[in-house]
């Protein structure tokens, strides 16, 4: 009975150092954060401790936080698609070559090992007035001087892209690794055309792939600040910037809570709508 018992036990000894730092870094954060968003910050700067409903009702009450909520969750969905349909020929591409997958890969892995803060802020040496592309431009004779291009929301969009474009592919291309290219030679043979058997054979068989990649990318690109607050205008703030102004800027730590749970609540049952349908281990392989 002791041996039975302490095999029951080790898994649980084993997932214990896990447990405590998700613990400790996660729901306990987490945890804080709600108790907080139910405080009031007075007049004075200071947080009157209590249960007050006060930032909540301004957080879905406004009209100005529904704004910019459905302005990122719109940007983030012209983000996905975008890197879906210019990840999922790419990730093709690597699938299907023959011999040079590694250096492929280590080309797509590349722009990992730089910082997310200076591969966002290189654009505004390209697209910046003083820039390479306007410099390019005036060099050409097409244009007389500089073009404003930055600090819009086409520049946002932009940025996310190219952030978020090698997740998109990575997910994509596991998907296509795990199908076997026999299926679409049998296809070709029963009479289909490559393109038929494309959209009849591989296309559905790679959609859990292509649906782990947009999660991924809707998800990170609601979620992030950087990128609007480096190349985006006043009127191109996102939600997460509100949550950081609130916060850092005007040391209201009970809205920025209430702000910050909202974001979170709506991406949160996203993942859930995509776990129920399709389950996250696709997710996992694309993350691996």
């Amino acid at each position: 009975m002791g041996i039975e018992a302490r095999e029951r036990r080790q898994p649980w000894i084993l997932l214990a150092p896990a447990l405590t730092s998700v613990t400790l870094l996660l729901f306990v954060p987490l945890a804080f954060i709600v108790v907080y968003s139910f405080w009031l910050r007075t007049a004075t700067g200071a947080d009157q401790v209590g249960f007050y409903l006060d930032n909540w009702q301004e957080a879905l009450g406004d009209p100005f936080y529904r704004d910019i909520l459905f302005s990122t969750l719109r940007i983030a969905a012209i983000t996905t698609v975008v890197c879906a349909v210019m990840g999922y020929p790419a990730a093709y591409f690597i699938a299907r070559s023959r011999g040079n997958k590694a250096i492929l890969l280590l080309m797509l892995m590349l722009p990992f090992w730089i910082s997310y803060i200076i591969r966002t802020m290189s654009w505004i040496n390209i697209l910046g007035v003083s820039g390479a592309l306007n410099w390019l431009l005036q060099t050409l004779g097409i244009i007389n001087e500089p073009i404003q291009m930055l600090y819009n929301e086409t520049t946002v969009i932009l940025g996310l892209v190219h952030f978020l474009l090698p997740f998109m592919i990575l997910n994509v291309y596991v998907a296509l690794e795990g199908i076997d290219i026999s299926l679409e030679d049998a296809a070709c043979s029963l009479g289909s055309t490559r393109w038929q058997s494309f959209l009849e054979v591989t296309l559905p068989l790679s959609l859990p792939g292509l649906a782990a990649g947009g999660l991924l990318c809707f998800v990170l690109s609601a979620g992030t600040y950087i990128t609007p607050l480096v190349l985006g205008g006043p009127r191109d703030a996102m939600f997460a910037n509100l949550v950081f102004e609130a916060v850092i800027t005007q040391l209201n730590w009970p809205l920025g809570s209430a702000l910050s749970l909202m974001l979170l609540a709506i991406l949160g049952g996203l993942v859930l709508i995509y776990n129920h349908f399709l389950g996250m281990g696709q997710l996992m392989k694309g993350l691996g």
